[in-house]
């Protein structure tokens, strides 16, 4: 039997939960699907599918049999819709990961213009400062600002964001404004990325690179909570530029430390490590690195 047969009967019968569903699914018989399975079965050596009356589900090793195939067949699909599609026009679902603060004033003001140029795409937008598993939770493009540490994947660099040392003109006011890092240790800084025992921030001097040991009272994993406590006034924050967009014009955000501020972000555009990659997500990509680009 034709093993991509085997796989496309073995696909719907994972998604359906059940013979009969699957062979509706894709227009084909319930025995002939019986057939398939049982002849995918038999060349693995494993079962696939725990079989009751009521319901069928797969077994462990089926999950994991699903989880790898299941992209290979969407790559296929992708393909054959690329070579018979005579428009330029692409269609179908992305998903796109980024960080919650950037994607909120960043990404999705570009949503637009993106589905106004590309009426057939299908966006979903997971805005999160987790960095998500790009294969697990079948993320087609990730957005992200800063290193990236996943060696199989495809990274483009598009544009680079400085960071920036900034606090409210009511904490000032309040607690007085430090005029080199060192002072930094008898002020309240805000830590994004949670508690830890020891933070430091980087900044550099006539003698080069040096950390400064920094504490406050308040820690988050997410750059708005941060970014907020720092404009209502708490205490002093470091951020990447992009992270604040308008706010560094208002009177009341004021930057500090900037003659000791060098180090920067990157900003870039990730693909998962795949053999073949849709040509919607290409040019979603192409998209994105042009317009944020022209946004920092």
């Amino acid at each position: 039997m034709d093993r991509f047969q085997e796989l496309n009967a073995f696909i719907a019968v994972a998604e359906a939960g059940g013979f009969t569903a699957a062979a509706r699914t894709i227009g084909d018989s319930q025995p002939a699907i019986s057939k398939a399975i049982g002849a995918l079965e038999k060349r693995l050596g494993v079962m696939l599918f725990n079989r009751s009356t009521r319901r069928v589900t797969l077994t462990d090793q089926g999950r994991r049999y699903y989880d790898r195939t299941k992209p290979l067949i969407d790559e296929m699909q992708d393909a054959d819709s690329e070579l018979t599609n005579s428009t330029l026009e692409v269609s179908g679902l992305i998903r796109i990961a980024a960080a919650g603060t950037f994607g909120r004033l960043h990404v999705l003001p570009l949503i637009p213009e993106l589905l106004s140029l590309n009426p057939g795409l299908q966006v979903d937008i997971i805005l999160s400062d987790t960095v998500r598993d790009m294969v697990e939770d079948r993320i087609d493009l990730a957005i992200r600002v800063g290193p990236v540490n996943e060696p199989d994947a495809v990274v483009r660099r598009v544009a680079v964001t400085p960071l920036v040392c900034v606090g409210s003109r009511h904490y000032f006011e309040r607690h007085g404004m430090p005029k080199t890092p060192a002072e930094l240790v008898e002020h309240n800084c805000l830590l994004y990325g949670g508690i830890t025992e020891a933070a430091s921030w980087q900044f550099v001097g006539q003698k080069g690179r040096f950390s400064v040991p920094v504490r406050g009272n308040l820690f988050s994993n997410s750059v708005e909570t941060i970014r907020a406590a720092v404009l209502a006034g708490v205490g002093i924050g470091l951020f990447a530029k992009v992270s604040l967009a308008d706010e560094l014009q208002h009177p009341d955000v004021i930057t500090i430390l900037e003659e000791f501020m060098s180090d920067v972000r990157d900003i870039s555009l990730v693909w998962p490590k795949r053999r073949f990659v849709p040509a919607r997500v290409r040019q979603v990509t192409d998209f994105f690195a042009e317009a944020i680009a022209r946004r920092t």
